[in-house]
């Protein structure tokens, strides 16, 4: 394909789509694209913190019902 071959392709699909929906289209499309790197790195992140962090922000539900009983048979 040679440039002017790009070019002709690239004004039938402005033609067929217009500038404001390639540009939502682009913007969509980058969004996407930046939310998925961000959940990639998330993840790599959560992979890579000590594990007890985790835990201490969400203890086991076992717990909790073991901490309400207590609270229960103090009263």
């Amino acid at each position: 394909m040679s440039i002017t071959h790009l070019l002709i392709l690239l004004v039938v699909v402005v033609l067929i789509f217009g500038t404001k929906k390639l540009r939502n289209i682009g913007s969509d499309l980058g969004g996407a694209v930046r939310d998925f790197k961000k959940g990639l790195d998330g993840d790599e992140a959560n992979k890579s913190s000590d594990p007890n962090e985790r835990l201490r922000a969400d203890p086991p539900a076992g717990n909790a019902q073991n901490q309400s009983q207590h609270e229960t048979e103090q009263k």
